[in-house]
């Protein structure tokens, strides 16, 4: 179902940053905070800075970062932001985590189970299928111009700590345990290759292929995910 892979959801989020700017940024905003809540510096807290070259790449005004950086460190008042995981199984019987980032939970809770039964799902344990994992994803503008050579770029993202690597035409996504989540991220930057996003994620351990009906249904059911501002990602066991 390429519909909706991890390169689909991206296109379609930075697609939506025009249509709906103030939405957009009050997701990345909220992203930002949370990641702010483990360390304000960037520089040192490598969340907080893969979330602040997301909001760049948006053009998310600099104020607006600093103000979100603040209110996760704790130095504006007002709702504090926190992350939320919710899971269940969509139509088709698709399994989702949606992960939210909210300063009202009760709001996020019922808006996130009324997309699930709207569209015939329903909350429910599908987390026994996903582990977490650094998802790393480079264009493939940014592998053609720096005139890399995928094959030995692969081997040395394996020996640099990937657990699995997949390309595909909009570019590769590299896997890695958590504990080598850093290490890549510094490795990639040492070669001064640009990544379009860098994040802890889940990764579903069996995936699942639908049929084109299917797929309507369940590409309808995410951007609904994707036009939620509480909503700053989804998972799920969909094959790519």
């Amino acid at each position: 179902m390429s519909g909706h892979s991890k390169w689909a959801t991206t296109h379609r989020q930075k697609e939506l940053v025009d249509a709906k700017r103030g939405a957009i940024f009050t997701k990345l905003g909220n992203i930002i905070s949370i990641a702010a809540k483990s360390g304000g510096d960037p520089a040192t807290n490598p969340s907080l800075r893969a979330a602040v070259d997301r909001a760049r790449d948006a053009s998310m005004p600099k104020d607006n970062i600093e103000r979100a950086i603040k209110k996760g460190t704790g130095e504006l008042g007002g709702d504090q932001v926190e992350e939320l995981y919710y899971e269940g199984i969509g139509p088709a019987g698709v399994q989702t985590i949606v992960k939210c980032t909210t300063d009202n939970r009760n709001r996020s809770g019922s808006t996130v189970r009324h997309i699930f039964t709207k569209n015939g799902g329903s909350f429910g344990a599908v987390m026994w299928n996903f582990d977490q994992a650094g998802i790393i994803m480079i264009t493939q503008e940014e592998l053609t111009a720096k005139k890399i050579d995928f094959d030995e770029f692969e081997l040395e993202l394996i020996d640099g700590g990937a657990s699995d690597i997949e390309r595909a035409e909009e570019g590769v996504t590299i896997y890695t345990a958590l504990s080598n989540f850093q290490k890549m991220q510094d490795y990639l930057k040492s070669k001064d290759i640009k990544t379009e996003s860098a994040e802890i994620g889940y990764v579903a351990k069996e995936k699942t292929s639908f049929n084109e009906e299917d797929t309507a249904k369940i590409e309808k059911f995410l951007e609904e995910f994707d036009d939620n501002e509480d909503v700053s990602d989804y998972y799920t066991n969909i094959a790519d």
